[in-house]
């Protein structure tokens, strides 16, 4: 509150039927003075109506003290300098709950005893004669103590740092002496470990010494292999020699067999029955069963009697009759994908979202298990604003969209993960869901052909 205590007219609130003298304040208000005013006026408060309060100051009303003087204190402030009427209400207020102090400042002194914070407040609300001059004494008087206070702390803090400085001196020279020990017995460490490193190079060099004599014995060694390995090779030149001989020996029985063909017949008999056999424990082994598919089985094509989703599409039934739903889901291994929201809020936009997704989730129980179809119900998971907690129904798959992914490029995504020729039906209003999953193969239908299907179930 740094504005001049006069009224709003510059005449120390004249207006109150002429009992304030013309003073102003022409000083900002100490801080501690400022903070006790505007505590006296949060306190004033319990005693007020709410029509005895200025406009601005009501919405504090139903506050508590500490709240109020939080959050209103500079309102409250400012109403006490601009509101003559509001101020000597609040006067009134504290001299009912302070009396000796409202009645010492009035008289144009201060209780010894008294606070200097707290009779610069009382003079400031109450304005008796001179109360500028009390307010600047107590202010001067708050600032000295103040001032005081703070000098004591500084002296405390100054032999809290003169201890911690003792103490951080005798940690230091503790510090040393114990670094001073771990030098000491650093350096005999250093000294054995010398000791241990010459016994090691010399352990080193009796090692070098064995080295080099086993790489002499491992030379005359490899002498001693070459020697041998020379005379192996003339052994096996001998046997290559007899070898020979043994293989012209065998051209010679072959050619005799060849004439006969009896024994040569009889061994690759021996040999064929010996495969077949071996042939037929692997499969028993293996249990391998009997190939049941058929290369023509691979060649897609359209069987007599079973229909694609276009031969449905091409009879002549209406597109909004539940009779062509039906006919669609009758294809063998068909899965039909439904666009929920569209659905819902075609059907029964008034619902609650939550009354919407069981209403549908149990009409397409019925259907799936009235048709044994596949069935998969997507919801856009924009419209949530907390996870669902849902048990879905005995046949039908539910599915949210992630963030940032829409109920609608979910249906694509699933359209495009089924295998090319699988009958796939996608319920949607969406004229762009209907054109994308058309294109990729799919058949879409209305959201109005399914709601009168299940209206019949």
């Amino acid at each position: 509150m740094e504005q001049p205590a006069g009224g709003a007219d510059g005449t120390g609130g004249a207006a109150e039927a002429g009992a304030e003298p013309s003073e102003t304040f022409d000083r900002p208000l100490p801080e501690g003075v400022r903070r006790k005013v505007v505590a006296l006026v949060s306190d004033a408060f319990g005693g007020l109506t709410v029509a005895e309060l200025p406009s601005q100051l009501r919405q504090y009303a139903r506050f508590t003290p500490v709240r109020r003087a939080k959050f209103g204190g500079t309102a409250m402030a400012a109403a006490l300098e601009t509101d003559p009427l509001f101020r000597r209400r609040v006067g009134e207020r504290f001299a009912e709950s302070q009396p000796e102090l409202a009645a010492a400042v009035n008289n144009g002194s201060a209780p010894g005893a008294a606070d200097p914070v707290d009779v610069a407040a009382a003079a400031y609300v109450l304005r008796p004669p001179g109360w500028v001059k009390l307010v600047t004494a107590a202010g001067e008087e708050a600032e000295r103590a103040q001032a005081e206070r703070g000098d004591e702390e500084a002296r405390r803090e100054l032999e809290r740092l003169r201890g911690e400085l003792a103490a951080a001196k005798t940690l230091t020279r503790t510090e040393t002496e114990r670094l001073r020990e771990e030098l000491t017995a650093a350096r005999r460490e250093g000294e054995a470990l010398h000791r241990k490193l010459r016994s090691a190079l010399s352990d080193v060099k009796r090692g070098e010494a064995a080295l080099r004599k086993a790489a002499a014995e491992t030379e005359a060694a490899r002498a001693e292999a070459a020697a041998q390995v020379s005379s192996a090779e003339s052994e096996t030149r001998r046997v290559k020699a007899r070898l020979s001989e043994a293989e012209s020996a065998v051209e010679a029985g072959r050619r005799a067999a060849r004439e006969g063909r009896s024994v040569e017949d009889m061994r690759l008999r021996l040999l064929l029955d010996t495969l077949l056999e071996s042939a037929q424990g692997l499969r028993r082994e293996l249990a391998l069963p009997p190939a049941s598919g058929r290369p023509a089985d691979t060649v897609e094509a359209v069987e007599p009697g079973r229909m694609s989703p276009k031969d449905v599409a091409a009879r002549a039934l209406s597109s909004t009759d539940p009779a062509l739903l039906d006919q669609l889901l009758a294809l063998p291994q068909t899965h039909l994908l439904v666009d929920g929201y569209n659905v819902t809020k075609t059907g029964y936009p008034t619902m609650p979202l939550e009354k919407q997704r069981l209403r549908l989730l149990g009409g397409l129980s019925l259907l799936a298990a009235q048709s044994g179809a596949e069935v998969t119900c997507v919801f856009d998971g924009a419209e949530l604003a907390a996870p669902v907690l849902l048990a879905p129904p005995r046949g039908v798959r539910v599915l949210f969209s992630k963030p940032g992914v829409t109920a609608d490029e979910l249906i694509r995504q699933l359209v495009r993960a089924e295998p090319d020729g699988r009958p796939v039906v996608v319920v949607s209003t969406d004229r762009e869901v209907a054109d994308g999953v058309a294109a990729a193969g799919a058949r879409p239908v209305a959201s109005a052909l399914l709601l009168k299907r299940l209206s019949r179930s």
